[in-house]
């Protein structure tokens, strides 16, 4: 392989991992505000057609079950819209691996969800995510979407009217 194959390979490569990510983003980003004006379709996009969704392990195998296909799955996130199942949600990824196969590109995160529920209930929430991304209609796509539980605490209201401590300001030229 020449210099310049070698390279446009590699660029392709990190291209699909940077659109992977932002795939991934947007779809926290639609999660975090999941009520009766979330854009169902941008939601849909974000899956192939015949995309799986499914909660893995006891817990979310059983709290979330599966969903087949990007109607499925989107009707299903519906349910978290109206009424609204979220005063406030949050959604944090780390530990980010990506790698590429055959099919398209696989990546696995560790995530923490802060949600405070409608009926007030609060949580600290991590799980393992492993998504297959593949491309479809020249846009990455989630095609296989897994989350498995690792804990979910309960915890006091996060919004609690509390002053966050600061440093006092240091006056200049002293």
């Amino acid at each position: 392989m020449s210099d310049l194959a070698a390279l446009a390979s590699r660029l392709e490569r990190l291209e699909a991992e940077s659109a992977c990510r932002k795939c991934l983003s947007d779809y926290m980003e639609l999660c975090d505000r999941l009520d009766e004006t979330t854009d169902l379709e941008a939601l849909g996009a974000l899956f192939t057609r015949d995309a799986v969704w499914g909660g893995a392990g006891d817990r979310y195998a059983k709290d979330f079950g599966a969903h087949q296909g990007r109607a499925a799955i989107v009707g299903w996130l519906a349910t978290f819209c109206t009424p609204p199942h979220f005063a406030m949600n949050a959604h944090f990824l780390s530990s980010e691996a990506l790698h590429h196969t055959d099919e398209g590109v696989t990546g696995r995160w560790i995530m923490a969800q802060t949600p405070t529920f409608h009926d007030g209930q609060s949580f600290l929430m991590a799980a393992r995510l492993e998504i297959d991304f593949r491309q479809e209609e020249g846009a990455w796509r989630m095609h296989r979407f897994s989350t498995r539980n690792l804990y979910a605490r309960p915890v006091s209201d996060w919004t609690a009217p509390m002053q966050i401590p600061a440093p006092r300001p240091v006056a200049v030229g002293q």
